[in-house]
């Protein structure tokens, strides 16, 4: 791989002194205004507690071992960091994400929404966990200005498959593009295609078993559910490469979603670094998108393409939580991508480091930005990457 060194500023810096072309860009680079630019984050979980504290409400009761209403995951929160307002603004879980989005300005922004949108009150039967958000908050969405929402993961279901049909309706008349489920398995496997001002994203949205979904959500040709993978066998990635290659024109950028692993621990499984490897290789992709961990973990450049093998959470509900309190749950990262259009390679990726407080989205501190670039440096060694801590306090990968 090429090494390359991307210096990244704050976005007053850079409004005050304009950009450098040696600050930005190598010679192998594209030059910004060609780029295409891409937010990804990972978990965004609505339900819950978080939903309880919104202008509309579901129900709190839950089906859980120990708690049987929302409310005690605001109260568990509250005894964390202080009161927590009620009814809040949509904006106000954003916090200052929404300032940083305004200054970088991606094309798009892509999340994983592992929340149900619904009312419906039938749990899946011994799910253990179930998420839900009031269809009347969808504007907590769009408050945010989000683009596409991947639905392939483990919590989209939670309600049943009447709760993943709301889901899509409300998804639908909110005109806020989503792949990873439908109403049968067309629908669950067909990508969305978004336009930014000079190119298409493509983005395909699967889900793995080893995520935690159940088995029997899979689509069907006759039946709702999300887009479940098989296996990573060379034969699905084959597959995927017909899917890929019936859709994807130059200029192009293929972006492919994965819910996969396990919410705790670093270890990237070998057999998830050989398929992205293939989906690279083999079937045309760009980026790989994964998340399901709750924790970023490690992110690598192959064939100067990204991989993300998981992004951690962005929203949760888990302030006040004891357990995997090693792993930092409660500090979140924005990923900023600039990508180049004509052959899908990473330009330059910077972070922003967050903290969830109060069901709020925080400017993270500098120890706390810091501890987040000694872990992801620490893991990026064992796939050749390092990342580094800039002086206005955003995070920077080196490949």
């Amino acid at each position: 791989m090429i090494g390359k060194t991307v210096v990244l500023l704050s976005c007053s810096v850079l409004a005050a002194v304009g950009l450098q072309a040696d600050q930005l860009q190598s010679d192998a680079m594209t030059p910004p205004s060609a780029a295409v630019s891409l937010f990804l984050c990972g978990d965004v979980m609505t339900g819950r507690a978080i939903d309880q504290v919104l202008p509309q409400s579901v129900e709190p009761q839950l089906y859980e071992s120990y708690v049987k209403d929302a409310r005690a995951y605001v109260q568990l929160a509250e005894r964390r960091n202080g009161p927590i307002p009620k009814r809040v603004p949509y904006a106000y879980i954003w916090g200052d994400a929404l300032d940083v989005w305004q200054q970088q300005a991606p094309d798009l922004k892509l999340i994983n929404l592992e929340t149900s949108i619904t009312t419906n009150p039938e749990p899946w039967p011994d799910k253990g966990v179930n998420y839900r958000m009031h269809p009347a908050n969808i504007p907590l969405l769009k408050a945010a200005g989000i683009d596409f929402c991947s639905l392939a993961n483990n919590h989209i279901l939670d309600w049943q498959r009447e709760g993943l049909l709301e889901t899509l309706q409300t998804l639908q008349e909110a005109e806020l593009p989503f792949s990873g489920a439908g109403q049968n398995l067309a629908e669950a496997r067909k990508p969305a295609i978004l336009k930014t001002k000079q190119h298409r994203v493509i983005i395909f949205a699967y889900g793995y078993g080893n995520s935690g979904i159940p088995s029997d959500w899979a689509a069907s040709p006759q039946l709702a559910g999300i887009n479940l993978l098989p296996d990573l066998s060379p034969e699905t990635v084959d597959d995927i490469r017909k899917q890929v290659r019936a859709v994807k024109q130059a200029g192009d950028v293929v972006v492919f979603s994965i819910h996969w692993g396990p919410n705790w621990g670093y270890e990237i499984p070998p057999r998830h670094r050989e398929f992205a490897y293939r989906l690279i290789d083999e079937a045309g992709v760009d980026v790989i998108h994964g998340h399901s961990s709750h924790h970023p973990l490690a992110l690598e450049v192959y064939q100067d393409k990204l991989i993300l093998y998981g992004a951690g959470d962005f929203i949760n509900d888990y302030e006040g939580i004891s357990g995997h309190d090693e792993y930092r749950s409660d500090l979140a990262l924005m990923y900023f991508t600039e990508l180049n259009p004509a052959n899908g390679t990473l330009v330059s990726l910077r972070m922003v480091p967050l903290q969830l407080k109060k069901f709020r989205l925080n400017h993270a501190s500098e120890a706390d930005a810091a501890w987040l670039t000694r872990v992801l440096d620490r893991e990026g060694e064992k796939v050749g990457t390092s990342v580094r801590l800039n002086s206005d306090g955003t995070l920077s990968l080196h490949w």
